[in-house]
């Protein structure tokens, strides 16, 4: 193991070494990457030593340099050196994350880093924090525990009866919020037909006042769902305002990324409020730069979260679990994800964290400062890490064009009916001069240059 496992770290670090310089996504042959992971079923075994070696040469040409300095898009930041190393370490220690019998460890490192978590992002020291993938089971799992909530108050039993016959529960989110939101919904048995849709304003946020309105529209369970940080703006909706407005109603906040700004002093007031809601979702593959995949589900009553997400069975009787990880997220078998956020958490400390945030949001100013100069319209007001731009005419060409030229990698978007291009600055690498390389060579794909 101790040189195969050398090896794998070996050409690991290589990789991460490239970054800087290499094509973000160089044109990829996809007959021929499929060609070199396939042939037929091998029949023999293979030395672990070749394999490797035969995954590396198989993988390369068709690895995007995700973990890099100028990837913009889907608000992905690059592993952090110490996340990395950490999930490596993981990986060999092969823990079972569900409880603290399989693994001790993975229990503690949960524990204390759930804890800063909570500091760093304004959510009360007494939440359950459940490590979960994304944002998706994130939001999954905060639905679920304000599902039950909302029912037993109502008295009735979700777990144990199902919806059928259930009071009809009032599902009621911004006309902005993330795609996430209806599938948990469709999920959890709600159906998207369950939203009742509030307006949005001019960059996103959800209208308090309207807010208000279709709160007093109807009566019955209530379940709100807000929004810290738009996915095409980053704005975040005002949740002191919010939580006025709809009384004590279930507030569930998904902040897959906008979360973070609460852990910068410059972004805070952005989250005034966050510590008044009831369950939050949040991404750490995200702002806080952990491997994936990385994410968590915070609940302000423990007790309800894991009597929405927990399961017994005869063989985990007297098992002698302490932490109740298993009763907060919704596998079984997982990785030990609590090892690489401790350890991204301890490399970059409060302040570490605070100066990324910060450090995100100034650049993303600066690239829209310098496309602006060049003759682009940028779209929003850029108060966190998104920015949407267009040069007008064929957007998803120039994108195309951007992609294939190989500098930076971003994405498009629709916003309010027009195609935009969408920047998300979240890495822990990205610098001034990669935003302004970056932003020079959208500038040439665009025909346009600084200062016209």
């Amino acid at each position: 193991m101790h040189p195969l496992l050398a090896r794998a770290a070996e050409l690991a670090a290589d990789y991460r070494a490239t970054l800087a310089d290499r094509p973000v996504a160089p044109p990829v042959d996809h007959a021929a990457l499929r060609s070199a992971f396939g042939g037929p079923l091998p029949a023999h075994p293979t030395p672990p030593s070749d394999v490797l070696e035969q995954l590396a040469r198989a993988a390369g040409p068709g690895l995007v340099a995700t973990a890099g300095p100028r990837f913009f898009g889907f608000v992905i930041g690059g592993a952090l050196p110490a996340a990395t190393a950490a999930d490596v370490l993981a990986a060999g220690w092969d823990q079972n994350g569900f409880n603290a019998v399989l693994s001790p460890a993975a229990a503690a490192a949960e524990d204390v880093a759930g804890a800063w978590l909570k500091e760093l992002l304004g959510i009360p020291a007494g939440a359950s924090t459940g490590f979960v993938t994304g944002g998706q089971a994130a939001n999954t799992a905060g639905l679920a525990a304000a599902r039950h909530h909302v029912l037993a108050e109502a008295g009735w039993d979700v777990e144990r009866d199902g919806l059928a016959g259930a009071p009809r529960v009032r599902v009621v989110a911004s006309e902005e919020r993330h795609a996430t939101i209806d599938r948990a919904l469709r999920l959890l048995g709600f159906g998207t037909r369950a939203v009742e849709p509030v307006k949005a304003g001019p960059q996103g946020a959800i209208d308090v006042e309207d807010l208000r309105k279709v709160r007093e529209a109807g009566t019955g369970p209530l379940i709100v769902c807000l929004q810290a940080g738009n996915v095409n703006t980053g704005a975040c909706d005002d949740l002191r305002a919010a939580r006025e407005a709809v009384g004590d109603a279930w507030i569930h906040v998904d902040g897959a990324f906008g979360l973070w700004a609460a852990a910068n002093p410059g972004t805070r007031a952005l989250l005034d409020g966050v510590e008044l809601a009831d369950s939050w979702a949040c991404d750490g593959h995200k702002w806080l730069n952990v491997p994936y995949d990385s994410g968590f589900v915070f609940c302000a009553r423990p007790e309800v979260h894991a009597a929405a997400i927990a399961y017994r069975a005869a063989y985990l009787t007297g098992a002698g679990e302490v932490g109740g990880m298993g009763d907060l997220t919704l596998e079984s078998s997982r990785a030990a994800r609590g090892f690489a956020v401790w350890a991204a958490v301890r490399e970059l400390g409060r302040d570490g964290v605070a100066e990324l945030v910060g450090r995100c949001c100034r650049l993303a100013r600066r690239f829209a400062g310098k496309l602006a100069e060049g003759g682009a319209e940028i779209a929003n007001d850029v108060v966190l890490n998104q920015v949407l731009v267009s040069f007008g005419g064929d957007t998803d060409a120039l994108i195309r064009k951007i992609q294939d030229d190989g500098t930076c990698w971003l994405g498009g978007t629709t916003w309010r009916g027009r195609r935009y291009l969408r920047i998300s600055v979240s890495g822990w690498s990205t610098t001034e001069a990669d935003v302004d390389r970056s932003a020079a060579a959208i500038l040439r794909l665009a025909g346009r240059c600084a200062g016209q």
